[in-house]
């Protein structure tokens, strides 16, 4: 029998799961994740505003596990062994014939005074004390920024923190106090948002500017401190520090032979292959992949790209030629707390709408749709 393990609990590792059991229904599939839980990571922007809570975003994988016939191993990854034929975790060995790592990544956090900044994409417990910490201000400077990897351009998320920024906004005039708060937007680039298109930025900009959104551009960052951003074109005070950082690879690839970018990810090709390895594949945050710059790190590529892993790993197998390739597609909704504006970005396309109400709803109803196979 064919055994085959994944190694994460996330988007590409959930989505590699469903594909290669969908492909061969007697394959074993070994799935090790620190916990049997998938965070949907989307909705945490929700969190603050009271629109979502951790429970709600929160999904026990007992159920899809028992149903995809797949044998969870609790434990943490450590490390590879014999070409990646063994992945060795704090609780042991587990062997494989093939190998897919959708293992996320891994924030950089070597700014100095970062611990003075919330990063929310860290998961439920920071967007629950941004929630907190939102929650017991009478008044006061909010201070929202993202920065990314200098070696790794794509290895940055920027859309949720517009969407903090603009759900929170829209949260205190709807309570009636946003003329209590200054709100500053940060970010090292000139031009936040390059990633989403040149219309999306345009877009962007004058959001902020009608809504009295300070902005602080084009600075490279110095640090934080407990009320203060500092960056090379000046600071500014501040009461509370959401920051996004630029992502690199886990810790434990460290101890692996696996081929890495100069951002610390792990090198692959356009078939999802990690270069020069035999059947061991990546999918999500955890690779540096070839296509345009503006390639999003997004659930929705790290589901194409798990697509594609999971074919051409049991092609492999079976001892065919991979070759499926993935597409590069940004599709995102901005939210804006009650209103959204969607952006659509291919190779060819590049579509950005006026915000809308419907796709509020819109974004609400494909969570929905989404988790729906993992809450059977």
């Amino acid at each position: 029998m064919k055994r085959i393990t994944v190694i994460g609990a996330g988007f590409g590792a959930l989505t590699a799961v469903r594909k290669l059991r969908a492909q061969d229904a007697d394959l074993h599939i070994d799935l090790i994740a620190p916990k049997a839980e998938f965070i949907y990571l989307p909705g945490l922007i929700w969190i603050p505003t009271d629109l979502r809570t951790g429970d709600d975003l929160r999904i026990p994988l007992e159920s899809f596990f028992r149903r995809m016939k797949v044998d969870f191993h609790p434990a943490s990854v450590t490390g590879l062994r014999e070409g990646g034929r063994v992945v060795v975790t704090d609780s042991g060995e587990v062997e494989n014939d093939g190998l897919i790592i959708a293992s996320g990544g891994r924030f950089i956090k070597k700014l100095p005074g970062i611990e003075n900044a919330i990063t929310p994409c860290e998961g439920i417990p920071a967007a629950e004390r941004i929630r907190e910490r939102l929650h017991a201000m009478e008044s006061g400077t909010i201070a929202f920024g993202f920065s990314g990897n200098p070696k790794e351009p794509s290895a940055m998320r920027g859309g949720p923190m517009f969407e903090f920024l603009f759900g929170i906004d829209r949260w205190l005039r709807r309570k009636g106090q946003r003329d209590r708060f200054k709100l500053v937007f940060f970010t090292p680039a000139e031009k936040p948002g390059q990633r989403l298109g040149e219309k999306a930025v345009k877009g962007i900009l004058s959001t902020m500017a009608k809504r009295g959104i300070e902005t602080h551009l084009g600075h490279k960052l110095k640090g934080f401190e407990a009320d203060r951003v500092k960056t090379e074109g000046g600071e500014f005070e501040a009461d509370l520090i959401i920051f996004m950082p630029g992502m690199t690879g886990n810790q434990w690839f460290d101890n692996t032979d696996l081929p890495r970018s100069e951002g610390g990810l792990l090198k692959a090709n356009a078939l999802c292959q990690v270069e020069g390895q035999e059947r061991v594949y990546v999918a999500g945050d955890s690779g540096s992949y070839p296509g345009p710059g503006w390639m999003p790190k997004q659930a929705h590529m790290a589901d194409l790209q798990a697509e594609a892993a999971a074919a051409n790993l049991l092609a492999e197998l079976d001892g065919r030629e991979p070759q499926q390739t993935f597409k590069s597609e940004l599709v995102c909704i901005i939210d804006s707390y009650d209103t959204g504006m969607m952006v659509y970005r291919t190779e060819k396309r590049n579509i950005v709408t006026p915000p809308f109400v419907g796709f509020h709803w819109a974004k609400r109803l494909f969570e929905n749709h989404y988790l729906r196979e993992y809450r059977k």
